[in-house]
């Protein structure tokens, strides 16, 4: 039946791949904006900068080269060349002496005054330009200033100076820092929102499975869902609806089984029981009557052996406790002694049981002997069991490219073709009607495995079923 699990939250998993996704990016998108803000703001600084160096420069020149004669002719110079500055609105010349006072100033207002800025008092000590940027002590605002020496008969005899306030940069670099941290709030927005798109179209199908393999744990075996999904999580679903398909076949089997064993342990221990009850109360003491009696009691004991035999393997093949005890073997003779042991058993049943040992002599090989006598025994009990009713049953044991080849074949109905894939399988009876645990052929095809070889069932030409086995030779 198809589920339609009700949606829940999983929020453990939105949380850590929300902050395993985001968090990278975060840091990579606020290293980049701190990046680009610092550039930019290093841009802007060096631009101003190279303006007011420019400008230092070529002025300072003039005044060094033409005005610097006599004091009077620089004054009237630096007094001329203040009152006629065309960039007063947005930046400020001083002219100022070696005592560090303005002498000139473009804005008028702080003549005599003293800034007391190191680019002031390094360029008179060096006689070459420098610059200041920071908190200007008259004021409080920010500034950048550039200081150009004075020269006369090569000694620094005053500085020209340009001041401009940071206020306008400043702005402009706030401006770009919002832009930046705009863009990277709007890239973490659709990294958001994309993850959780993408994590939604994980998690929804994930608590769909988790509903339906609590849905399982919980007894509803064969529960299904519905596959949408073409990727990794449609692959999930499909191995999930073949689990819980596998396992309500399981429980199915196992029903059937338990079922069948009951069955199966109850006929022999009904037989035994009765016949039991039979001789003891038989008094005559018919010799005739006794030997029967005895005879199907051993019988159906063997029988039983035999079941509790397979259920041990079958618990052991399991739980992984399922192991040889290995030695070199004659696997021919191994292979005769339950020929000519089965022989006069199938006579009882007026079967004929022809072997074929072919002229080729077999070296030992590596193997159980007592495991693989199991399997001889266990493949012509089922020759008998399931292609008695062909009256004939062949063995032979032959050389082949892959190894020791052994075939045991029936002339019986044979197995339907829709259920020779399923014939090994534990538990499988098929449309079989005959006694047995259905477990037998699993721990053949187990031993026949651990020794290395082939364990092969099929339909035989002309009718019937025909068992393979191949082993290595040593």
């Amino acid at each position: 039946m198809d589920v339609k699990p009700r949606k829940i939250e999983i929020t453990g998993l939105r949380k850590r791949w929300l902050i395993s996704s985001l968090s990278p990016i975060l840091i990579v998108l606020l290293l980049v904006a701190g990046t680009f803000c610092a550039g930019m703001a290093n841009y802007y600084y060096n631009m101003m900068l190279d303006g007011l160096k420019t400008r230092a420069t070529h002025a300072s020149d003039y005044f060094n080269n033409y005005s610097m004669n006599t004091y009077a002719s620089f004054y009237q110079a630096a007094a001329t060349y203040t009152e006629e500055f065309a960039e007063k609105d947005y930046l400020e010349l001083q002219f100022i002496g070696t005592s560090g006072k303005i002498i000139l100033s473009s804005y008028g207002l702080t003549s005599g005054l003293s800034p007391g800025t190191s680019d002031i008092t390094e360029a008179l000590q060096t006689g070459e330009i420098r610059s200041y940027r920071g908190v200007d002590p008259l004021t409080g605002e920010h500034i950048m200033s550039v200081c150009a020496p004075l020269l006369f008969n090569g000694r620094p005899v005053g500085v020209m100076r340009y001041v401009t306030s940071m206020a306008a940069v400043q702005r402009e670099i706030l401006i770009t820092a919002g832009v930046a941290v705009g863009l990277l709030m709007l890239c973490l927005v659709m990294v958001y929102v994309s993850n959780m798109v993408f994590i939604n179209n994980v998690v929804e199908p994930v608590a769909e499975v988790t509903e339906t393999a609590k849905r399982i744990a919980g007894g509803s075996y064969g529960a299904q869902m519905e596959n949408h999904y073409r990727d990794e999580i449609g692959q999930l679903i499909d191995a999930i609806n073949d689990m819980s398909t596998q396992i309500s076949k399981g429980q199915k089997i196992k029903s059937e089984f338990i079922s069948s064993v009951s069955h199966e342990l109850r006929t022999p221990l009904t037989a035994i029981n009765g016949w039991g009850e039979t001789l003891m109360a038989d008094t005559g003491g018919d010799p005739e009557q006794l030997r029967r009696g005895v005879g199907i009691i051993l019988k159906e004991s063997r029988r039983l052996t035999t079941m509790v035999e397979e259920l041990l393997d079958f618990s052991k093949m399991e739980d992984g406790r399922f192991t040889l005890s290995m030695e070199q073997v004659d696997l021919q003779a191994e292979f005769e002694d339950a020929i000519y042991t089965y022989r006069e058993l199938f006579k009882q049943e007026a079967i004929e049981l022809s072997y074929d040992s072919g002229e080729e002599v077999f070296d030992p090989i590596p193997g159980d002997p007592e495991r693989l006598k199991q399997v001889f025994c266990n493949v012509l009990d089922n020759a008998a069991k399931h292609g008695g009713a062909g009256k004939r049953i062949d063995a032979a044991i032959r050389g082949g490219e892959e190894g020791v080849v052994i075939t045991v074949r029936d002339y019986g109905p044979g197995i339907p073709e829709a259920e020779l894939p399923f014939v090994k399988q534990k538990f499988y009876k098929g449309s079989s009607k005959a006694r047995g645990s259905g477990i037998g052929l699993a721990v053949c095809d187990e031993i026949i495995h651990l020794h290395g070889g082939t364990f092969t069932i099929g339909n035989a030409e002309g009718g019937g079923c025909v068992v393979t086995i191949t082993l290595p030779r040593a």
